[in-house]
């Protein structure tokens, strides 16, 4: 497997459907971290809240390993929604008959580098 340059945060199984997440994500790919921030600030989603504390770990991650970054020098290079296990559960209808119940989990992966001069 070829090794990624870049400064990754992953958070894994979180209860939210992958299909719901992705959208939130594609908003912010390939833009700076603090525009990423401001974004993620403004947009209503569940899927909004999650990947903003993954994206802090990522450039806290970034900013801790290389003390001569600044938050402004760093971009998203890549943001990735992995689908999870699933939880099933019982869901009770009528006529003593039941359904099953998916509860869809995902993983985040945000991979910040620093801005390249092109």
């Amino acid at each position: 497997m070829a090794e990624k340059k870049g400064y990754v945060a992953t958070t894994k199984f979180l209860i939210a459907s992958p299909t719901k997440v992705r959208p939130v994500a594609h908003a912010i790919n390939r833009k700076s971290c603090s525009e990423a921030m401001a974004i993620l600030e403004n947009m209503p989603q569940k899927g909004a809240r999650l990947i903003k504390g993954t994206l802090k770990s990522a450039v806290a991650n970034a900013l801790y390993v290389n003390n001569k970054l600044d938050e402004d020098m760093l971009v998203i290079k890549e943001i990735r929604i992995d689908e999870g296990p699933r939880l099933k559960r019982v869901w009770f209808r009528a006529r003593g008959r039941a359904d099953q119940l998916l509860k869809r989990m995902c993983h985040i992966t945000v991979v910040v580098d620093e801005k390249t001069g092109e």
